[in-house]
């Protein structure tokens, strides 16, 4: 990577491989692929450390919802003595030694502002502070849950109400819309994996409700039940249906905007995050300018058009595997025929 000052004081950086935004499991992935394939890359993350999401914004009881294998990156399988459904600890600690293991060193504290294609060079050119680099190719691996509703990921708040009614509260659970919700094993089997399996044999319409592709035909990823049921059933966990928005807190509780209150201790807000893409990369070609989402005629995973490659989680960490292995396959026939120097005109 090198660099020249620019005359407003700002520093240009010329990074000869792929681009790539966050440090996520996606990011990590990317990486070490792209690592295997002798490719060489930068990586910009926003945060002080890799996994921030996981590391900063989650609670401590959380475990994977989904068996470990589904999980797993590229090249680097969980550890054997790991259970089947990791704690939020344990798979911090895989990620910590898969970044060691594939020197992925990010640099941290590195917020993007702006980002988008100089048609005239074919190059992109990301700005984050003072700083702004210029590559062939842009790897967004931000996620979905790059800026929040709330506090807390949708899929979440019932992990929360189960710890709670387990510790001797009595929570509440505000409910405006109807759920999609799956036992987490079925007869001793991962429903997800079941799914995943029919997939293969049935058609889309018959194994729909755990499908991977579901996001991408608008359908609400299911809630994984992991005992929560129960205790709504057995009155520990107070559910209540079809509630507007809260118009306002009071000394004791809520009040909704039709006048109904209800007292509380706490709130906790679980209202989910969004993806903040649309706040910085400047080309709606391939994104929906209003929620970040992939547009559906953008082939962009797997496939660097126009030098770019986008990894949106609409399969989460299952997704993150495969998306890594096409996106730093495709960026490797690239490399191999692009110069590698700095344009000339950046000079």
């Amino acid at each position: 990577m090198t660099s020249k000052e620019t005359s407003t004081t700002k520093r240009l950086w010329w990074v000869p491989g792929p681009l790539i935004i966050g440090a996520g499991p996606s990011g990590l992935a990317t990486a070490a692929c792209l690592k295997d394939r002798g490719v060489p890359y930068l990586v910009l993350e926003k945060d002080c450390c890799i996994a921030a999401s996981w590391k900063l914004r989650t609670y401590e009881r959380l475990k994977l919802h989904l068996p470990k294998h589904f999980c797993e990156l590229p090249l680097m399988p969980f550890p054997q003595h790991f259970p089947t459904y990791p704690t939020k600890q344990q798979f911090i600690s895989y990620l910590e030694c898969y970044a060691k293991r594939f020197a992925v060193e990010p640099l941290f504290g590195a917020r993007v502002d702006r980002a988008e294609r100089d048609a005239s060079l074919g190059l992109w050119r990301v700005r984050a502070g003072e700083s702004e680099f210029i590559s062939r190719w842009l790897v967004v691996a931000t996620g979905e849950c790059g800026g929040g509703f709330g506090c807390g990921l949708w899929e979440l708040w019932d992990g929360v109400s189960l710890d709670l009614c387990n510790n001797g509260a009595h929570p509440s659970m505000v409910v405006r819309d109807k759920l999609h919700v799956l036992p987490r094993e079925t007869f001793g089997i991962s429903t997800f994996g079941l799914s995943v399996w029919l997939l293969k044999w049935l058609p889309m319409r018959y194994a729909k409700g755990w499908a991977p592709a579901a996001q991408e035909h608008n359908w609400k990823t299911p809630v994984l039940d992991v005992g929560t049921l129960a205790k709504i059933k057995s009155g520990h966990i107070k559910v209540l249906y079809s509630v507007p928005n809260i118009n306002r807190f009071t000394d004791k509780g809520v009040e909704f905007v039709d006048g109904r209150k209800e007292e509380f201790n706490s709130v906790i807000l679980a209202t989910g995050y969004k993806s903040n893409v649309p706040s910085w990369l400047k080309d709606e070609e391939f994104f929906n300018k209003n929620d970040g989402s992939r547009r559906r005629d953008s082939r962009t995973v797997g496939k660097a058009r126009m030098g770019l490659c986008h990894r949106f989680h609409a399969k989460r960490l299952m997704g993150a595997s495969i998306d890594a292995r096409k996106i730093a396959e495709d960026i490797a026939t690239q490399w191999n025929s692009k110069p590698k120097h700095l344009p000339c005109e950046l000079l």
